[in-house]
């Protein structure tokens, strides 16, 4: 069995649409299985005194509610669990002295937030030394060997293990070198399994932390945080900020090759920074028992009625009145350009790179050396040089197989650090897609408006009044916002969901306050006398009303009253364009036949 047009109906086995070419590369990225994070929070007293008004303790519970709403939202999948350590209780299948397991590893749901938001209240929060009680005799160790003990328990298919500790202590076991020993050397077992440790922590009250006198050698590094630990936060902001940059999954997108001459090349990720957030997808559900139903799609041959397999599909294209045949393996190799990767062409200088050449969302590279050794050194390299000599390489780019080529070009970015030696920009390339030659087009422009100096220099006095520094995350999408509440208030079984601040509309009384003499002199000085901008425009007066004359069309190129010939039953001898025409002019919408566009204009005219 055939399909035209190269099988329109296996089109997924080949083309991609915008976002799927955002979402796929040569290779697979190796995140197939489910994210597990683990919170590891310190109950010690020390983490019950207020801080600048706040409780560090309460700090992080709001911080584990805040990441287990947005999983909900964005992968309701991924795992999670809480473990309390310092504690008197203790609740742990190999009864370690001083740990309790809050939650167990599994999905996050509304029952594990009403679980966490009672430890938010004034008076549960005063009771947490008589339901589970204090105790700074733990082990580091023990908290680790608990938190691995819940990772391998796991029965499902694991992509990455975390562990976020959550501590203001800089120096647990400072009096006992045993203890110290004991925790390094599982943290470093933990490290050879593949579970990352990572330390979030907090000011203590009338102290500091100092990250290392005892973590530097217990926690896990990122590829690109160089070997730093953040300094100790101080407001919930700012720890939140923090939770978040590192619960975010760094997914790659693929691992391709980056060849600068034969023989010589690296290799990089690809990285997705941006994306637009969506609404969850609809899932389909069995309307008898409210599992999830699932789909399942088998073609038929309409002549005999049977199953077809992939290998009795082909595609054909007609070429000269007959049906040119081609196999799966010859469509795909047609629309092969070249082997995934990217291909140094040269460099330019910065400046020609216009922000006007923007054609599609930017791309993010980064070096990849499990793919090929010696890829951060070579990476580096050409980093720092872009850096100095301010220019941009030049490539071409095929992200996979199937995908034509581009031209981008890859614009360096340098590695920067806040004031709390939090990264703020990754080290690497945005990858720039460059347009085409028939990209380009030039647009004919209406005849500008003569404008006087005195309009001109109003018109800047208004834009210096409302000047802003514009961030795009200050402005939330309101729609998504009710949304995301309207579900979170019934998950949580709330009265009401919160209401939206829109942050998308003006503030007129702002505005005003600014710049409303200016406005009002601009508007003197460019609309006429006695002009309301706020005043309706007058109503359109239909075809035939008292004082107004109906619209007319023409009719081989002579004038014709169309409201006349309705009222003679001669609309069915006018052309279909000119009925046509008219039904557009006023805005009657039937269909595109004549029979169908004479009833719609003969009842527009009550005949």
């Amino acid at each position: 069995m055939a399909f035209d047009n190269f099988g329109s109906a296996m089109k997924d086995l080949f083309d991609f649409e915008d976002g799927e070419e955002e979402t796929e590369t040569s290779q697979e990225s190796g995140w197939q299985g489910k994210d597990c994070l683990l919170f590891a929070i310190d109950c010690s007293p020390l983490m019950f005194k207020p801080v600048n008004g706040e409780i560090p303790f309460q700090l992080v519970i709001k911080c584990a509610i805040n990441v287990l709403k947005n999983k909900i939202i964005s992968s309701d999948k991924d795992l999670m669990a809480i473990v309390f350590f310092a504690t008197e209780k203790h609740k742990n299948k190999t009864d370690f002295k001083h740990v309790y397991i809050l939650q167990e590893l599994d999905q996050p749901d509304a029952s594990r937030i009403l679980e966490l938001e009672k430890f938010l209240e004034d008076d549960n929060c005063n009771d947490f030394s008589s339901n589970f009680g204090h105790n700074t005799g733990f082990s580091l160790s023990d908290v680790l060997w608990t938190c691995s003990n819940i990772f391998s328990q796991c029965t499902q298919k694991v992509s990455h293990k975390r562990i976020m500790l959550f501590t203001n202590c800089d120096h647990p076991h400072i009096d006992d070198l045993h203890l110290q020993k004991r925790a390094k050397t599982k943290a470093e077992d933990l490290r050879e399994v593949g579970i990352n440790i990572e330390l979030l922590s907090m000011l203590p009250a009338g102290g500091s932390f100092d990250p290392s006198a005892f973590y530097q050698d217990i926690v896990v590094f990122e590829e690109d945080e160089d070997g730093r630990i953040s300094n100790a936060a101080e407001k919930f902001e700012e720890l939140l900020r923090r939770v978040q940059k590192k619960d975010h999954k760094k997914r790659s997108m693929g691992s391709i090759p980056f060849t600068i001459s034969e023989g010589v090349e690296f290799g990089v990720n690809i990285f997705n920074l941006c994306r637009s957030a969506t609404k969850s997808s609809y899932v389909n559900l069995d309307s008898r028992t409210n599992e999830d139903c699932q789909v399942h799609t088998k073609y038929i041959c309409k002549d005999t009625g049977a199953e077809l397999m992939p290998t009795d599909i082909k595609f054909y294209q007609k070429f000269g009145g007959e049906k040119i045949i081609f196999e799966k393996e010859e469509v795909a190799s047609m629309k092969k350009f070249g082997d995934p990767g990217l291909l140094l062409m040269g460099f330019k200088p910065r400046v020609t790179l216009k922000r006007f050449y923007h054609v599609k969302p930017a791309h993010f590279i980064y070096p990849d050396e499990k793919s090929i050794t010696g890829s951060t050194t070579l990476f580096s390299a050409l980093l720092t040089k872009c850096l100095d000599r301010d220019v941009v390489p030049i490539c071409r780019y095929i992200p996979r197989g199937s995908a034509a080529p581009s031209f981008v070009a890859l614009l360096p970015q340098e590695e920067e650090y806040d004031d709390s030696n939090v990264q703020v920009t990754p080290p690497g390339f945005h990858v720039i897609f460059l347009p085409f030659a028939d990209d380009m087009r030039k647009l004919k422009y209406p005849k500008k408006p003569e404008v006087s100096e005195d309009q001109i220099e109003k018109a800047q006095k208004i834009i210096r009044k409302l000047h802003f520094t514009f961030d795009s995350t200050s402005f939330e999408n309101p729609t998504l916002q009710k949304h995301f509440n309207s579900l979170e208030a019934l998950a949580l079984d709330r009265d009401a969901p919160e209401e939206v601040n829109d942050l998308t509309v003006p503030d007129v009384e702002r505005i005003d306050r600014r710049a409303g003499e200016l406005l009002q002199e601009f508007k003197e000085l460019v609309y006429p006398e006695n002009y309301d901008p706020e005043a309706k425009a007058g109503a359109k007066r239909k075809a035939g009303a008292a004082g107004g004359a109906a619209k007319r069309g023409k009719q081989d190129g002579q004038p014709v009253d169309i409201r006349q010939e309705a009222l003679s039953g001669r609309l069915s001898k006018l052309t279909v364009p000119v009925l046509r025409e008219f039904a557009k002019q006023e805005g009657i919408k039937c269909g595109t036949k004549k029979a169908d566009l004479v009833d719609a204009i003969n009842r527009h005219f009550g005949v």
